[in-house]
This record gives structure tokens, C-alpha cells and sequence, in this order.
């Protein structure tokens, strides 16, 4: 039985039917550079000869077990040797595989400390896990992961200290929300000079002051004080995260403050730092 006529060329509904693909995907493999322009006939239309065909029928294998055309396309970039770009195939993807793993430990942690409690450093995490983090309130958590981005781990973890003493004081957690809900109502209908930012400024003094003595005699500090040694042994570890300076952080953090809101919160800044500079263990109310 005679062989059929074979062509030297075929053109490219031919070559992406005999591929098992389609003109337009092969037209694509063209634009990003998959797959090299073949010659053009004498009605200026592609026509693709054996070696195109080969090259097209390894890009359809390895696209059908999966492999992002991205991957086939570092793998084939300057060579036609088939083992090379193999090579350089299997070391791409033991590299995905790799970061993978290391995705599916960072979930699996996140799992098992807790969301968002995972979410923070093991310095915060660790501070919290051996005092009771399920009385925390998730606002509580949430405001730690800012405080963190802000401060850093340290500064977290003292406002941890804080959290851990509102959840365990009944007393200071009711001041602490009647405080909260008096904070909210400084809105835009407030003046700044209205004698209520000064009086409730004074009030949240007295209050953070009544919080730092009980945070003082809880031995908060004392594990902060182990976890961070621990912490040394780990130093520079964190990868390549961008640090900012707390004001770069603060600048870019949006919170919707009135005018009587922050000038509340410069009044409370600025009591405290008073009352700091006393040097009293217990100064009087601000």
C-alpha cells in the first residue's frame, strides 16, 4: 500500500490538530515566545515543518501533566536540547516544591496556634498561650496584629501584658469599655476644645496608671522577660519582611479620628508622659 502524499509543511490548523491543540493556543505559544515563528509560505501563512512539530507536541505533554506554560517556557529559553531543558524543569519545580512545603508549615502553625493568634509573632504568641489567650477578646487579637506591624513583637507583647490583665480583672475590663464607648462619641460634632476631651483624658490617665500597677504585680514581666531570651537564641530569623519606622507604620495605618479624638489622644499622651516623669509609684489622678 502506497504511503499518502506527506508535506514538508503543513500549515497551522493542520499542526494543531495533529498536536491535539488549537491555532489559537499555538498562535499564543508564539506570542510569548514558546514557540518560534515558523517560515511563512508564498500566501504569507505559517507553515510548520518536523522539528516545529516535535517542539509543539513536547509543549503539549508537558501543559497536559500540569506544568504552567511560564515553567515550559524558562525550561526551553535558548537551547532545543530536550534533557537540558528537562533539567532545568525538574530544578524549577523542586524549587515550587520547596516554598509549597514551606506555605504548609506556616498553615499548619497558624492552625494549630489559633486565627488570628497564629497571625502573631512566636514571641506574642508564645506571652499569650501561657496566660490563658482564650479569654482575649478577638478585638484584642486584631489590635495586637496592628500593634505588632507598628511596634514590633516587643511592643505587642507589652500591650499584650495589658490584654491579659483586662480579661482577668473584671473591674478594669468594665472602666476599660466604658472608657472605649466615651472615646467613640468624641466624633466630629466635638470641638477639640470642648471640656470633655480633657476631662475624659484625665479619666483614661487614671485608668492606664491603675492598669500598669496591676500589670506590675501580676508577674507579666517576668515571662516577658524569659520569652525574650528564648527570642535572642532566634535572633534574625524573620526572613525578608519590610521594617518601617512606628511613624512610617502609623502614617500609613488609616483610622477614622475626629479632630477631638486626636487632640484626646495627644492630652492622654501627654498626661501620661507627666505623670511618668513624677516619678511616683502611685501619682495621683491626672
Amino acid at each position: 500500500m502506497p504511503l499518502p502524499a506527506i508535506p514538508r509543511r503543513v500549515k497551522i490548523g493542520d499542526a494543531a490538530a495533529f498536536a491535539g491543540t488549537t491555532p489559537r493556543a499555538i498562535r499564543h505559544y508564539h506570542a510569548i515566545g514558546l514557540l518560534a515563528e515558523p517560515e511563512r509560505g508564498s500566501d504569507d501563512r505559517r507553515r510548520y515543518g518536523y522539528d516545529d512539530m516535535v517542539r509543539l507536541l513536547w509543549i503539549r505533554r508537558m501543559a497536559d501533566a500540569g506544568i504552567s506554560l511560564d515553567d515550559i517556557h524558562a525550561a526551553f529559553k535558548g537551547t532545543t536540547d530536550i534533557e537540558l531543558s528537562l533539567a532545568r524543569l525538574e530544578e524549577a519545580l523542586a524549587e515550587k516544591a520547596a516554598a509549597i512545603e514551606a506555605q504548609r508549615a506556616a498553615v499548619n502553625h497558624l492552625m494549630e496556634a489559633g486565627s488570628p493568634l497564629g497571625l502573631l509573632s512566636p514571641l506574642v504568641t508564645g506571652l499569650l498561650r501561657e496566660r490563658s489567650p482564650g479569654a482575649l477578646r478577638s478585638a484584642d487579637l486584631d489590635t495586637l496584629l496592628v500593634t505588632e506591624r507598628i511596634f514590633g513583637p516587643l511592643g505587642a507583647a507589652g500591650q499584650a501584658n495589658r490584654f491579659i490583665v483586662l480579661a482577668t480583672h473584671p473591674e478594669l475590663r468594665a472602666e476599660e469599655d466604658r472608657l472605649a464607648e466615651a472615646e467613640t462619641a468624641l466624633d466630629d460634632t466635638v470641638s477639640p476644645d470642648d471640656c470633655r476631651v480633657e476631662d475624659l483624658a484625665a479619666q483614661r490617665c487614671d485608668h492606664e496608671t491603675a492598669l500598669a500597677a496591676a500589670v506590675e504585680g501580676s508577674g507579666l514581666e517576668e515571662a516577658l522577660d524569659v520569652l525574650l531570651d528564648r527570642e535572642d537564641e532566634h535572633a534574625g530569623e524573620e526572613g525578608d519582611e519590610v521594617r518601617m519606622s512606628a511613624m512610617e507604620a502609623l502614617g500609613k495605618m488609616p483610622y477614622d479620628f475626629s479632630p477631638a479624638r486626636i487632640r484626646y489622644e495627644e492630652r492622654v499622651i501627654e498626661l501620661l508622659h507627666s505623670a511618668d516623669q513624677d516619678g511616683d509609684t502611685n501619682p495621683p489622678a491626672c
